[in-house]
């Protein structure tokens, strides 16, 4: 008797941990998204800010803001590549303002399909 009342509490607490999972899971996850539309996004979003870091740094060096290529080639920005997953990276920039952009011509389930932030530091999903 004491063996199938520990049994069923076993399935039970089993029970309330998969539920649980499952709650916090979509809580993360973009409405009607999937997780990997969380990761790109917020991978997406760190790239962006990083970008819009090297042009500050731009800025107070040379006193104008530079295109994306201009930043990597003078080693203020390291990265890469310019795309991360369905995303690819852009910058607008003008010698008082720049925008810089993450445009995806298919993005996942969930995951805007334009991001873009400016000198402002907020990030905006168009």
């Amino acid at each position: 008797m004491g063996r199938a009342i520990g049994f069923i509490a076993v399935i039970l607490i089993a029970a309330f941990g998969m539920y649980y999972y499952i709650s916090a899971s979509k809580a993360v996850s973009p409405a009607n998204g999937v997780p990997q539309a969380t990761v790109d996004t917020t991978g997406v979003e760190q790239d962006l800010l990083q970008i819009a870091n090297a042009e500050r740094r731009h800025w107070a060096t040379n006193n104008k803001y530079a295109s994306l290529d201009d930043l990597i080639s003078s080693g203020e920005l390291q990265m890469a590549r310019t795309t991360r997953g369905p995303y690819s990276y852009s910058v607008d920039a003008t010698a008082s303002s720049f925008v810089a952009r993450a445009r995806a011509s298919n993005p996942p389930q969930g995951a805007p399909a334009n991001l873009s932030v400016d000198e402002s530091m907020r990030v905006r999903h168009d």
